[in-house]
């Protein structure tokens, strides 16, 4: 639920507090108004940043260079037998996005 909300806050904080600040600026510049904006969008700024350093992101997937090798044989091997390039290579995507899901 947090993902969702967290970010679009922030970027509304962001938006009406530049919105805010042209107005205060507009409107007699008055200091302690656009340093209180100024103040809530470096609140929601770190807010950003430290939802994004604390969420969990996906670990890459290790890439196994001798298990590549052998996948890159046995396509060689079916490319040598007869079957078009093309789509052994679009076979083995289809498997591995298969696979990912």
């Amino acid at each position: 639920m947090a993902k969702r909300w967290i970010p679009r806050v922030c970027a509304g904080v962001f938006v009406c507090g530049i919105a805010g600040l042209i107005i205060s600026s507009v409107r007699g510049n008055n200091a302690g108004f656009v340093l209180s904006i100024g103040l809530l969008i470096v609140l929601a700024a770190i807010a950003l940043l430290t939802y994004g350093a604390v969420t969990p992101k996906g670990r890459i997937d290790v890439f196994d260079d001798a298990a590549a090798e052998q996948l890159e044989a046995q396509v060689a091997a079916l490319v040598a037998a007869g079957a078009p390039e093309a789509d052994v290579r679009q076979l083995v995507r289809d498997a591995m996005n298969l696979g990912r899901r």
